[in-house]
């Protein structure tokens, strides 16, 4: 995700001042930007990372810093798990000087896609929630245009890993907080559930005896409004009607 956040960085061209960061990689993310002259503060739920990266804890829906204090903000994956979503998406805008630059990235609703039928399979009619829920691209660009981000752009990479075992994928998954962390979730799986996902999964496997799981990260590109951004063009005032546009023969 850092090195998306990268690129995207790179695509644009204007110097920024002040940045705040906040997610995972943050502070590895913030000494890279501070080599390129910036001023970083890191923002982390974790008091162990905000004092390590001298920055400032506190939760992405809570941020303590003044209205337009940045003209950069970047968070790394952990949009699709703080608790109020648009409360956090407000917040960073409000933290932006107008023409200010959000970026984000995190894991989305498209993931997961093999784990997600196995458990599904193995479980029946009664299906619980056993990964934690995941945003979907069209839900989070409604949610910047409604909030009033301008010039958003939100697009997707997707990524294959392979895993001989679907143990290996759940380690993982909870190792990085993946698995279903919302209070009062429905009941544990049960041991025979989880045999049966586990027998599921593995039938998939590819002549190599490994599966192949998809994770897709979603980008994130938004503007805080200024008066000087392009505007889309008036409804009406076209010159060329879109019959005409799509008449190949005109």
């Amino acid at each position: 995700m850092v090195a998306a956040i990268l690129d995207n960085l790179d695509l644009v061209k204007r110097d920024f001042q002040h940045c705040l960061v906040n997610g995972l990689a943050a502070p590895q993310l913030a000494c890279q930007l501070a080599d390129k002259g910036m001023s970083v503060i890191v923002a982390d739920a974790s008091y162990q990372v905000a004092q390590a990266a001298k920055g400032v804890q506190c939760d992405e829906d809570r941020l303590p810093f003044a209205d337009q204090s940045f003209d950069l903000a970047i968070s790394i994956g952990t949009l699709d798990s703080v608790n109020d979503l648009p409360g956090a998406l407000a917040l960073q805008l409000r933290a932006l000087k107008p023409d200010g630059l959000f970026l984000g990235a995190f894991v989305g609703a498209e993931s997961l896609g093999t784990l997600k039928a196995s458990l599904m399979l193995a479980e029946g009619p009664a299906v619980s929630a056993h990964v934690h829920p995941q945003i979907d691209i069209r839900t989070m660009g409604d949610l910047l245009t409604r909030i009033g981000y301008k010039l958003a752009v939100v697009d997707s990479d997707r990524h294959q890993l392979r895993y001989s075992r679907m143990d290996k994928l759940i380690s993982d998954l909870r190792d990085a907080g993946g698995s279903n962390i919302l209070a009062g979730h429905d009941k544990p799986l049960s041991r025979a559930i989880y045999q049966g996902a586990k027998k599921s999964f593995s039938e998939k496997a590819e002549p190599d005896g490994k599966i192949s799981e998809m994770f897709e990260i979603v980008n994130i590109c938004a503007w805080a409004p200024h008066p000087d951004q392009p505007l889309p063009a008036r409804r009406g005032s076209g010159k060329v009607s879109l019959r005409t546009a799509l008449d190949k023969d005109g």
